[in-house]
């Protein structure tokens, strides 16, 4: 658990192996409801190394002092996030 959004993290370790490797991360929104959209890595067994870039959102709520993770969702691949990118433009334009 986190006490803090710095805290929050998807790092994921399975023994002495990061098996999902944060990247980076962009705080979306802040309060009792915080959105982070994180950029990672996963661990590739059959490679023996980490696999292309990935994205994901999540929703945390804060209780009882501490963070909590609530929702998340992936974004599955590049073209699916420039698809993302590109209607929220659309719809962002759409809206002035």
């Amino acid at each position: 658990m986190s006490s803090t959004i710095e805290e929050l993290t998807i790092n994921y370790e399975e023994g002495d192996l990061l098996v999902v490797k944060e990247l980076d991360k962009e705080v979306l929104t802040k309060g009792a409801w915080t959105t982070i959209i994180f950029r990672y890595q996963q661990w590739d067994n059959k490679k023996d190394d980490y696999g292309p870039e990935k994205y994901m959102i999540r929703r945390y709520r804060k209780m009882n002092g501490e963070y909590r993770a609530q929702s998340k969702f992936n974004i599955s691949s590049p073209d699916q996030a420039r698809k993302i990118i590109a209607t929220l433009t659309k719809w962002l334009e759409d809206a002035e």
